[in-house]
C-alpha cells in the first residue's frame, strides 16, 4: 500500500483508528434523515387522509340533498380516510422517540427511519386517494341503489389495507433500525483485518 510501511504488520504504526469526535458512522447530518422520515410519514399520510375526507365529503353533500336519512350511514368513507393519518402519526412518533441524542444516531438508523416514513406516508397517500374516489362514487350510487352499500364497504376495506401494508413495513423497518455503533473498529490495512484478529 502506498504511504504505509507493511514490513512489520503487527506494529502499532500501521493501525487505523476512528479519531473523529462523533464517530465515522454518526455524522452530524444523520439526524436529518430521521427527521425527514418522521415528516414524510405524517405529511403524506395526512395528505391522503385529507383528500379522502374531502372527496368523500363532497359525495355526502351531494347525496344528502335527495336522501338526508343516509347521511350517518355514508360517513364511513370519511372515518376510514381519517384512520390513514393515524398510521402516519404512529410511525412519526416512533421515529421521533427512537432518535435520542444526535451524537448516538447513526447514518444507518437515519436511512432506515427515512425508509419507514416514506413507506407509511406514500402508501397512506395512495390509500387516501382510493378511499376518496370510492367513497364519493359509492355514496352517490348507494343513494340511488341501496344494494351497492355492501360492495362499497368491501372496496373501502381493500383500499384501507393499502395503508395498513405500509404501516406494517414501517414498523418492521423501525424495529430493525437499532442504535448502531458510531465509531469504526480499529483496522490494519497491511493484513486487511481488524486489529485484534491475526
Amino acid at each position: 500500500m502506498s504511504g504505509i510501511d507493511c514490513s512489520n504488520p503487527d506494529s502499532m504504526d500501521v493501525r487505523i483508528y476512528d479519531t473523529t469526535v462523533e464517530g465515522i458512522y454518526c455524522p452530524t447530518y444523520s439526524s436529518f434523515f430521521g427527521v425527514m422520515g418522521a415528516t414524510a410519514a405524517m405529511a403524506f399520510s395526512a395528505l391522503g387522509a385529507a383528500y379522502g375526507t374531502a372527496k368523500s365529503g363532497t359525495g355526502i353533500a351531494a347525496m344528502s340533498v335527495l336522501r338526508p336519512e343516509l347521511i350517518m350511514k355514508s360517513i364511513i368513507p370519511v372515518v376510514m380516510a381519517g384512520i390513514i393519518a393515524i398510521y402516519g402519526l404512529v410511525v412519526a412518533v416512533l421515529i421521533s422517540n427512537g432518535m435520542g441524542s444526535a451524537s448516538s444516531y447513526s447514518l444507518f438508523s437515519g436511512f432506515i427511519d427515512l425508509g419507514a416514513g416514506l413507506a407509511v406516508g406514500i402508501s397512506g397517500l395512495a390509500a387516501g386517494f382510493a378511499i376518496g374516489i370510492v367513497g364519493d362514487s359509492g355514496v352517490r350510487g348507494t343513494a340511488q341503489q341501496p344494494r351497492l352499500f355492501v360492495g362499497m364497504i368491501l372496496i373501502l376495506i381493500f383500499a384501507e389495507v393499502l395503508g395498513l401494508y405500509g404501516l406494517i413495513v414501517a414498523l418492521i423497518l423501525n424495529t430493525n433500525s437499532g442504535s448502531g455503533e458510531c465509531h469504526a473498529d480499529c483496522f490494519n490495512p497491511c493484513t486487511g483485518k481488524p486489529c485484534d484478529s491475526k
